[in-house]
């Protein structure tokens, strides 16, 4: 990776590159259309109510799907008012969220792109065999090769998305910037494996969701933002965002000798 890193720099001489063409700044900038409606003393875009309405919808349905699916494979259920206490925060969220978002200019089209990715890798990762097969090689990997599960294939393959969501995110983030740079998202690596850990994600491998990678990634650019807007210089910054992650490891750690 600095090796790589060090080339791009030499390459590209640390030039910056802009402005950006206003389609391609659409990407990271942009918003869907909107419908507004007077609402409050101001307006109200009726497209991301609409959004959040499906949203609710398609939530409570995969909570009922499984719960089903647990009872017809005689798997412990959660009480119900656990149950609907877990689901009123969900949704309390999603239509804070939503009802902001219809305030201000609507949805920005950077969270349809996050939505479809987000919706298509947690489908690999959880209804496929492909997603079985990464967590088996994450949680013991001679056990994975073991029992027939081609590892290198499936290796190969996830270091190839790896590569692709990198440039999916330089496209986003030169969109947003309007000017592309080689040194643009430095340490942003080390972001990427704080979210990964307060998600869930184990350090042993095996463990962790998609939904909680991208809840671990919503903390840490609240984090991000919060210091920033506080005026707190890099070096502090630093030092908060290394401690967030050696006390996401640890953690997770501690949790797992106590399971032991």
């Amino acid at each position: 990776m600095l090796m790589g890193r060090g080339l791009t720099y030499t390459l590209l001489k640390a030039q910056t590159k802009g402005p950006l063409p206003t389609d391609y700044t659409f990407i990271g900038a942009g918003f869907l259309p909107t419908v507004k409606l007077p609402f409050g003393g101001g307006t109200m875009d009726m497209v991301s109510i609409v959004v959040a309405g499906v949203a609710s919808v398609l939530i409570i349905l995969s909570e009922l799907k499984n719960i089903n699916t647990k009872k017809k494979y005689g798997f412990p259920v959660n009480p119900m008012w656990q149950t609907v206490v877990k689901e009123a925060v969900i949704l309390a969220i999603v239509w804070f969220f939503f009802y902001k978002l219809s305030r201000y200019n609507g949805i920005p089209f950077v969270l349809v792109i996050m939505g479809v990715l987000v919706a298509a890798y947690h489908f690999i990762t959880s209804k496929t065999v492909a997603g079985r097969q990464i967590y088996a090689l994450g949680g013991n990997a001679k056990a994975a090769k073991l029992s027939g599960i081609n590892t290198e294939k499936v290796f190969f393959w996830v270091y190839t998305n790896m590569g692709i969501l990198c440039a999916v995110a330089g496209i986003v983030l030169s969109a947003r910037n309007a000017s592309a740079t080689p040194k643009a998202g430095d340490q942003f690596e080390m972001d990427a494996i704080a979210s990964c850990y307060i998600g869930g994600a184990a350090t042993t491998g095996g463990v962790g969701t998609i939904i909680g990678a991208v809840v671990g990634a919503f903390i840490m650019g609240i984090l991000n933002n919060g210091m920033s807007l506080y005026g707190w210089s890099t070096d502090i910054q630093k030092i908060v965002k290394g401690a967030v992650l050696l006390g996401a490891v640890t953690v997770d750690l501690l949790s797992k000798r106590k399971k032991g």
